[in-house]
């Protein structure tokens, strides 16, 4: 009986939290057609009415993905088979279990590890996580190169829909700042008094005073999104470094500007400003630079050094053992 009303107890949180966590995302739609009434039917500013409904197309396309775009997850592949799970779980020594664990990912592609040094296991979905892969407790699953989980989109951002964040940061404040600019004028007129209509005060007041307020907000997270874009980072990658078997490395992902931004939008330019995924790759492995020379940039020198000590010796012998590492600034 008690374990009855605990579990129906646990399904009724888990349905108010599903629908609590849809009300932040009410809050902006109900703010997004507030703003969309006022601007056009109140204002009826006819000048800018064509700019104003492809910058709010474009907004509301982007916000769209960035909620409805499930985040990807790990493939089955990852997932512990039942006899490797029965032995992990029957096992009581965490060295063994990490032998275990270890095993069975020298047939995957993973390369970061955890703090300790171990292969990285989520217990909860019970797959050996990939690179750049960590467990949402709100989604209650792994995310494939998850970034965070954003309440005002009501879904966790990651590698399905990173590049769609993104543009709803970037047309959003394209949005908020169109309607601050084309309206400055009548709040003008507001004060100044010539503007007579109390209803169309009203509007003129709150339109730019709310999307003065959004747009520095965004302009601070986009900002801060696009430095993380230009060193090849997720938001938990900022905080925690990854690391790699030779240790963390914060940069352990950075390809160059260029290769970053292709990593997230793609190669084909003409698609980076269209809510249309074209981010490279699969989500279950990424490029990575040589952790060594990124933590120890005297290495290759000190290769080089070696190299010439020996070309002293053997003139005739000019075979360099360092490698280079190409990168694009």
């Amino acid at each position: 009986m008690q374990t009855s009303c605990r579990m129906a107890l646990s399904r009724g949180l888990r349905c108010c939290q599903r629908v609590l966590s849809w009300v932040p995302v009410v809050i902006i739609s109900s703010v997004v057609l507030w703003s969309y009434y006022a601007y056009v039917w109140e204002l009826c500013l006819a000048v800018y009415l064509l700019i104003f409904h492809i910058v709010f197309f474009l907004f509301a396309w982007t916000y769209w993905k960035a909620i409805f775009t499930p985040p990807t997850q790990p493939t089955k592949k990852f997932l512990l088979p039942y006899a490797e799970k029965e032995r992990y779980d029957s096992e009581e020594r965490p060295e063994v279990q990490r032998q275990i664990l270890a095993e069975f990912a020298k047939k995957l592609p993973v390369y970061t590890r955890t703090g300790s040094g171990a292969i990285r296991f989520c217990d909860r979905c019970q797959v050996v996580k990939p690179d750049r892969c960590h467990h949402c407790s709100v989604c209650g699953m792994c995310v494939l190169k998850m970034d965070h989980h954003c309440p005002w989109v009501n879904n966790c951002i990651g590698f399905s829909n990173y590049k769609f964040f993104l543009l709803f940061l970037a047309y959003a404040m394209l949005y908020c700042s169109y309607i601050a600019s084309t309206v400055f004028k009548y709040f003008l007129l507001y004060w100044t008094a010539e503007l007579t209509n109390n209803r169309a005060k009203f509007h003129v007041l709150f339109l730019l005073f709310v999307s003065l307020m959004f747009f520095i907000s965004l302009m601070f997270l986009f900002g801060y999104h696009c430095w993380l874009v230009g060193v090849n980072r997720t938001t938990l990658e900022a905080f925690s470094a990854p690391v790699f078997p030779s240790g963390s490395d914060k940069n352990g992902f950075h390809l160059g500007i260029r290769k970053n931004l292709e990593q997230v939008f793609g190669k084909r330019k003409r698609l980076w400003l269209i809510p249309v995924f074209t981010s490279i790759g699969d989500g279950l492995s990424f490029p990575m630079r040589m952790v060594s020379e990124s933590q120890n940039p005297l290495l290759g020198r000190g290769n080089q050094w070696d190299d010439e000590g020996t070309d002293d010796e053997n003139p005739g012998s000019h075979e360099s053992s360092h490698i280079i590492l190409e990168m694009d600034t």
